[in-house]
């Protein structure tokens, strides 16, 4: 029962770093219709940035601010140069997103070095005790993070007028820009929250697993699942599916092998893709509808 357990805190935990890399995704997926696969090196650039910041010096509040800055103008920049004049072809974007994450570990590679770099907890590294199992007190900052993302962000699209505009920018770009909405603010928006929320994520999870060039491919890849089991439609379904397929690894991990850790979110991803489309939490185009 005790392992039981503490598989299920490691998996929520994992399971919430995923969540808040597909709430990242469906920032940009419900303003443009494009698939950013370079939100996980946003990750990777935030929590490289932060670490880089604190070996000179600056204190850690400053430190996560700045680098969140750092990682909202990379965005930015990318959706300025790279992606407006693709923004028209969804398919198009999608490959120029493959293509700037590349890009991303190739300048961090030459910026920062290939190795492998910690960051310290934010609250100490004594672990805290549930039933019997533990958690570190970073987990709590994961969690914490993810959960808050997931609540202001499906608020942001439900509740106020930014989130209608965004909303009918991708349901129709033409019509939006007729009654008035700039449709090029509105994306540019969502690749500077996309940018923040990913450099959140990296910074969140940096002191629970070393950071370097390449770790946002893998964060991408199970932000993307994540996305695909609960539904690229709203911030809340991406979060939960992060959620489940973080609990189903741990398990599978502590009751089958380690090796079959990766394994299941490739799985889930094509049972998904086969027989559920639009997640767990409703169809895609009725979501985005």
């Amino acid at each position: 029962m005790t392992d039981a357990l503490q598989f299920l805190l490691s998996g929520i935990v994992v399971g919430s770093i995923y969540g808040l890399i597909g709430v990242g995704f469906t920032c940009i997926f419900n303003v443009t219709g494009i698939v950013n696969f370079a939100q996980g090196d946003f990750a990777m650039v935030g929590a490289m940035t932060t670490i880089a910041l604190l070996s000179a010096g600056v204190p850690l509040p400053i430190a996560i601010v700045l680098a969140i800055v750092v990682t909202c103008l990379v965005a930015a920049i990318i959706e300025r140069t790279a992606i407006r004049p693709v923004r028209s072809d969804v398919v198009r974007g999608i490959i120029v997103t493959i293509g700037i994450g590349v890009i991303l570990h190739g300048v961090a590679a030459l910026v920062w070095g290939t190795d492998a770099q910690p960051m310290p907890a934010f609250s100490g590294d004594a672990p805290i005790r549930i039933g019997g199992a533990t958690i570190s007190p970073q987990a709590l900052w994961v969690v914490g993070a993810a959960m808050t993302a997931m609540v202001l962000l499906e608020l942001l699209f439900r509740k106020t007028f930014l989130g209608q505009m965004f909303r009918a920018c991708a349901i129709n770009p033409f019509a939006a820009g007729l009654v008035g909405i700039r449709v090029g603010t509105m994306s540019l928006i969502s690749f500077v929250m996309s940018g923040a929320l990913g450099a959140i994520a990296g910074i969140v999870v940096a002191p629970i697993a070393l950071t370097q060039y390449d770790s946002g491919l893998q964060l991408g890849i199970k932000g993307f699942v994540a996305c695909i089991v609960g539904g690229f439609g709203g911030p809340i379904g991406a979060a939960l599916g992060g959620i489940l397929l973080g609990i189903l690894e741990a398990f599978a991990a502590g009751y089958v092998s380690s090796g079959y850790k990766n394994a299941i979110a490739f799985v889930l991803l094509l049972v998904f893709l086969l027989f559920r489309p639009g997640g767990l939490f409703g169809d895609l185009e009725k979501v985005r509808s």
